[in-house]
């Protein structure tokens, strides 16, 4: 299977790196002091989604923005202890692209995907994060903005996602979508192509844009 697109917008934390360690740590801390029992904890879903938008779901309005900015500064702070790490294919898949050709899209506030990826040496020159829009995915706003921002028409933009919810958005945007079962299994995700990591895929530039392949 080969995809042509003409500009590459991918989701950072399942997708390019792995942070699942450092987001364990953080989170079950900050739960600690929040008096968020385990059982509570368990049932808010937290992957593809806005800090906000799990903290409203276990605490009340009026301690949202300073419970958020403390799993934040949590976070942040733990970016040097070795959480991040770049998933297969990662670095040879992102040098394979012109610059201006992909972006990443986060559900992460700026501050954080920014200490993430620069850990990792990952620079994207177009970036859209949590503080950039007004719905989070699964709303397809982060990737419309995205695209907008590389100056291409949705239909021609390709996602990579790992989770549902970021799939959802993409779909929502009118964008082709691979996926990468590397939080998921790969019977959850719903998507055009689905593939275990960046690895099993190559990118060839041409005139025309990308063509994304599946490596033999």
């Amino acid at each position: 299977m080969t995809i042509h697109a003409h500009a590459l917008l991918f989701d950072n934390d399942g997708t390019l790196v792995s942070s699942l360690d450092s987001v364990e740590r953080c989170w079950t801390r900050w739960a600690r002091e929040y008096g968020i029992t385990a059982e509570e904890f368990g049932r808010v879903e937290l992957h593809g989604r806005t800090a906000v938008e799990i903290v409203a779901d276990l605490l009340p309005a009026r301690l949202v923005p300073e419970a958020v900015a403390r799993v934040e500064q949590l976070e942040v702070e733990d970016v040097p202890n070795g959480g991040v790490r770049l998933l297969p294919g990662t670095r040879a898949f992102l040098d394979s692209l012109p610059a201006d050709r992909w972006a990443v899209v986060t559900s992460a506030t700026r501050r954080l995907a920014e200490a993430r990826l620069g850990a990792v040496g990952i620079t994207p020159k177009a970036l859209v994060s949590a503080d950039d829009v007004t719905r989070g995915k699964p709303d397809p706003e982060p990737y419309l903005l995205a695209a907008r921002q590389l100056g291409v028409d949705p239909a021609h933009c390709v996602v990579f996602e790992d989770a549902p919810a970021g799939l959802r958005a993409g779909r929502a945007a009118g964008m082709t979508t691979v996926a990468l079962a590397t939080t998921h299994r790969a019977e959850e995700l719903d998507a055009d192509l689905v593939v275990r990591d960046l690895s099993a895929l190559s990118a060839l530039v041409t005139d025309g844009g990308v063509e994304i392949a599946v490596r033999g």
